[in-house]
């Protein structure tokens, strides 16, 4: 490593004090030549990193929306719950009697005086 660098102090040297080198250059080109697994290791953590909040997110959003599922299935549930309530007072036959005889004007037939006619 002390070899590389006074051998780049000998080059920069030799080559004359009017020459500009751009600094991101000589980063990028250090890098790319000594740095290759350093680089690769900080690729793959960026995205890692990426592939965390990404999926952090899509957690938390279907987590949301089962949430939101859970209370329209209660709300069905309940909703349910009413129809059959509402279903077994409509049946009652007390119910059907009395809209039977009020609003039909039916009334009840005693089977042993009942006259039967016979169509013929």
């Amino acid at each position: 490593m002390i070899n590389r660098v006074t051998e780049t102090l000998s080059k920069m040297t030799t080559l004359g004090g009017n020459e500009r080198h751009s600094l991101p250059g000589i980063i990028g080109g250090d890098i790319l030549r000594f740095g290759k697994l350093p680089l690769i290791l900080f690729v793959a953590i960026v995205v890692s990193a990426v592939m965390v909040v990404t999926t952090v997110h899509y957690t938390r959003l279907l987590t949301a929306q089962r949430e939101q599922l859970v209370v329209e299935r209660d709300a069905l549930d309940i909703e349910w719950r009413n129809l059959i309530l509402e279903e077994n007072a409509l049946a009652d036959h007390s119910r059907v009697e009395r809209i039977a005889t009020d609003k039909l004007k039916m009334q009840h037939v005693d089977p042993s005086q009942e006259n039967i006619v016979v169509q013929q």
